[in-house]
């Protein structure tokens, strides 16, 4: 079986972070392994607080996992400490995993800030470069590329901005645009879009950590990165459709609608 790591916060409500990774991975058939770099007191309506874990602990999480299992693809989420980038970089220079996945989360569904807001320089010398695949949305890769994203041609210039910073492809995500979703993934040569509708829904808590565990998952599993981004696209967008309506605010994607539809198989 293939082996996925996420390397992120917790989300005690499991529509998001750690939680939604590892749902995810398993989702996917590839066996899930974590490593915790705070805890979040959050649901569905509001981040009430979040608390990290000791660097060194950190440290000690990552050493267990390469000195016995070993990954397949690794997916990186929140980071909300320069000191925390410090650490999980080095960790990754040391084992030199493939298939490095990194969303830069910096904020919250409902807007609550996950990241440091004076780290972003630290983000940007530190783990921006071990991406192999980078996955902001817009307002985070206009925080990264220091430009304001008003459309696609918008999307690409950031995207060239961002490729320029040392990761491998960025892939901009266009769910806080207009009208359909169309994600942009850059390599460096060319640009692929990856469109669909988008669903009339407010129920998107943890789409962001869905979608880079789900591109995590299909590297993992060895397609390319075009096919892993484009299937986990189609997984979101059915997370999304059948969405659940839990909690009083942005309730999570349906991350095992096939498994619940169809049962298991016998």
């Amino acid at each position: 079986m293939k082996k996925a790591l996420t390397i992120a916060g917790s989300d005690c409500s499991g529509g998001a972070g750690i939680q939604a990774d590892l749902k995810t991975f398993s989702a996917h058939g590839v066996f899930g392994m974590s490593v915790i770099v705070a805890v979040v007191a959050e649901n569905t309506s509001r981040v009430i607080d979040v608390e990290n874990v000791r660097p060194d602990m950190v440290a000690k999480q990552i050493d267990a996992i390469y000195e016995d299992i070993g990954t397949d693809a690794v997916k990186i989420g929140m980071l909300s400490t320069e000191t925390l980038m410090c650490t999980v970089a080095q960790k990754l220079a040391e084992y030199k995993p493939a298939n490095v996945v990194i969303d830069p989360v910096m904020y919250a569904k409902n807007g609550a800030p996950l990241m440091d807001p004076d780290a972003t320089d630290a983000l940007i010398k530190y783990i921006v470069p071990l991406a192999d695949l980078l996955t902001p949305n817009i307002p985070e890769a206009e925080k990264i590329a220091g430009i304001k994203i008003q459309n696609e041609k918008d999307m690409e210039k950031a995207a060239e901005l961002i490729l320029k910073m040392g990761c491998s492809q960025v892939l901009i995500k266009g769910g806080h645009s207009e009208g359909a979703a169309v994600d942009i993934l850059f390599d460096g040569k060319e640009f692929r879009r990856f469109a669909s509708p988008r669903i009339a829904t407010k129920n998107t808590h943890g789409t962001g950590c869905t979608l880079s565990s789900a591109i995590a998952s299909n590297l993992a599993l060895g397609f390319s990165m075009a096919e892993a981004v484009e299937r986990a696209k189609c997984y979101v967008t059915v997370a999304i459709e059948h969405s659940l309506a839990i909690g009083k605010g942005h309730g999570p994607t349906n991350h095992f609608y096939e498994l619940y539809l169809h049962g298991l198989k016998t």
